[in-house]
């Protein structure tokens, strides 16, 4: 037989006291273009393996001297991150446990046949290599596709479809990390992001002044749509707010939470403008717009020129949300900054767990946005979008947070898992100036005399979009896609500072797109 190629695929070490019996499998696994060491115990298994860079090992599991199974665990204690396959005559659940547990990537029952064999072989080497080829040519196919849909929306449903249909193979792309198909990606969001720019440009006016049936679902509408209809039921609402999440950040914690959760819902509602803090979660506890926030409780609001906290008034909103409702209902709220503040919010749950309603906000992905802006050594561990989901990722994974919901999926509370904005990776500088005190966000400003391209932003009646000004002539200008302003003086300073940084407060689909998801325990989950 000939090999296919002179090329060797994939190195592969054969470990059997029999080994001189698999002449024949051996023979077309190299006609297949792969090299075969053959090793007739564990102990030469485990000098070869110290001494050569194999991409699988198949190892018997029943050999005279050192069983297959310590021959498993020398070689994990020496190469963890190669494939084994375990081969067994033996069909015993224990000793497939015990394997497991040890980490094999596959077993295989004998006697087995030269297919089996390789497709092993494709399942634990070329599986990446597969997916990889595979994942690119679904999305060249999908490419035209999507293109032709992203001109074609008209509605806000529309663009809750697309993107995330973007998010999906952005985080499909990431996996497979080729340069050439990222840079494809990027034209396309890219595309999209500028069309959904001009679609909030047109709508987003008469969305904030009209009414619910005429707009999506905004934060002020989140505790009357979503959450009060819950408390009506009967259901105990635990409402998590986690501060600045994207999307796609939403998605990548889904697998860790899915564990222990069902997910009931997950919608994409639309963020209000700026896409901040002070005015995005205000709203959302409140059930009202900055501006009737700063008309009907004036002194619950803080105006943008004031030092203190923008959002020290969160708990006074919902407590005059639920007057506002009727609704006399026991809640607790607390905000954390870090993970001590979450690890008192875990002791204090078996206090408040009888409460109809319980509100906690997270504050770490929007401290880590602000963290990579002014820390090189934070620019450099989230250097790209992939990297910053990941980081986002390992918090979670190790958080108070996480720790929380796990003792949640044994309660009897349904989840709210929501955030007020998200953020976006700002490229494109613009330029911008106004008097000393204007704001100084670099994705939004308000004050007067404010001088720009209008071409550059999206410069709204602040009344129109609902929003509370410093003085009647101040203006609200926000920056669109990628974009982010800079003043004239210090220009170089300013584009330096930001440029290639995470910020939210303008107008994009990874600020304004953000995720809500209903979950209910599973309750099928032990704590770990």
């Amino acid at each position: 037989m000939e090999a296919e190629n002179n090329t060797i695929k994939a190195e592969i070490l054969w470990v059997d006291d029999e080994i001189d019996l698999l002449e024949v499998q051996i023979l077309f696994l190299k006609s297949k273009g792969y090299s075969v060491t053959k090793a007739y115990n564990g102990n030469d298994a485990v000098e070869l393996t110290k001494n050569n860079n194999f991409d699988i090992i198949f190892l018997d599991e029943n050999m005279p001297g050192i069983s297959g199974l310590e021959t498993l665990r020398r070689i994990k204690s020496i190469k963890s991150e190669i494939p084994v396959v375990m081969i067994t005559k033996n069909e015993g659940e224990d000793i497939m446990d015990e394997a497991v547990g040890s980490k094999i990537s596959d077993y295989l029952i004998k006697p087995v046949n030269p297919n089996q064999i390789l497709l092993s072989i494709k399942k634990n080497v070329e599986n990446r290599r597969l997916v990889n080829q595979k994942t690119s040519e679904e999305y060249q196919s999908e490419f035209n596709k999507l293109g032709n849909e992203i001109t074609l929306i008209s509605n806000f449903e529309g663009w809750t479809n697309i993107y995330k249909k973007l998010v999906e193979w952005e985080l499909k792309l990431a996996e497979i990390n080729s340069p050439t198909m990222a840079e494809i990606f990027g034209y396309q969001k890219n595309e999209a992001g500028n069309a959904f720019c001009k679609y909030i440009t047109k709508n987003y006016e008469k969305w904030i002044a009209g009414n619910r049936e005429n707009r999506p679902i905004m934060q002020h509408d989140v505790f009357k749509e979503r959450i009060l209809p819950l408390l009506d039921k009967g259901e105990k609402v635990f409402w998590i707010v986690i501060d600045n999440l994207r999307f796609d950040q939403w998605k990548a914690l889904q697998p860790l939470i899915a564990q222990y959760f069902n997910i009931d819902s997950e919608e994409i509602i639309c963020s209000i403008l700026p896409t901040a803090t002070q005015y995005a979660r205000n709203a959302m506890f409140s059930g009202l717009t900055p501006l009737q926030i700063q008309r009907n409780f004036p002194h619950l609001w803080t105006d943008e020129d004031e030092r203190h906290s923008k959002n020290e008034c969160e708990e006074e909103l919902v407590k005059s949300m639920l007057k506002r409702f009727n609704r006399e209902i026991k809640f607790f709220y607390r905000k954390t900054f870090n993970n001590n503040d979450g690890q008192k919010i875990n002791a204090f749950f078996p206090q408040i767990n009888n409460n109809k309603l319980n509100i906690a906000v997270y504050n770490f992905v929007d401290t880590m946005s602000h963290a990579r802006t002014e820390l090189p050594m934070m620019r450099e561990l989230a250097d790209d979008e992939s990297a910053y989901r990941a980081i986002t990722k390992t918090w979670f994974k190790h958080s108070a947070l996480f720790d929380l919901m796990r003792t949640l999926a044994q309660s009897d509370y349904k989840i709210v898992f929501a955030t007020d904005h998200g953020t976006v990776k700002v490229s494109n500088p613009i330029k911008v100036t106004g008097e000393k005190n204007i704001t100084n966000n670099p994705r939004y400003k308000q004050g007067r005399d404010l001088q720009f391209n209008k071409k550059d932003v999206f410069c709204p009646n602040p009344q129109n979009i609902q929003l509370p000004t410093l003085n009647i002539s101040s203006q609200f200008i926000f920056a669109t896609g990628k974009d982010f302003m800079a003043y004239p003086n210090k220009y170089n300073y300013y584009v330096k500072y930001f440029k290639d940084t995470f910020q939210h407060g303008g107008v994009s689909m990874e600020e304004m797109l953000i995720p809500l998801v209903i979950l209910s325990p599973k309750k099928t989950t032990s704590q770990p």
